[in-house]
C-alpha cells in the first residue's frame, strides 16, 4: 500500500468522524506561578468545532486520491 493511498484512507476516516461528532476539546495548561513551595497553574478546556462542509471535503479528497492514487501511468 503506498502513502497516497494510505493518505487518502486517512482523510475519509477524518472526514467521517467530523461529520458524526462535528467538535472536538482539549485541556491547555495555559499559566504555570511557582511561588516558593507553591505552584499554580491553570488548565483551559478549549473546544474545537469542525464544520460539515470540512468534512465532506476532506471525504471528497479521500476518495479522489483514492482512484487517482489506484491508476499506474
Amino acid at each position: 500500500m503506498n502513502t497516497v493511498r494510505i493518505a487518502a484512507i486517512a482523510l475519509i476516516i477524518a472526514g467521517v468522524l467530523g461529520l458524526l461528532y462535528g467538535n472536538f476539546s482539549y485541556t491547555k495548561e495555559t499559566h504555570d506561578v511557582k511561588l516558593g513551595p507553591i505552584e499554580l497553574s491553570v488548565k483551559e478546556k478549549q473546544t474545537v468545532n469542525v464544520p460539515g462542509w470540512a468534512g465532506a471535503a476532506a471525504i471528497a479528497l479521500g476518495v479522489v486520491l483514492l482512484v487517482i492514487g489506484g491508476r499506474k501511468p
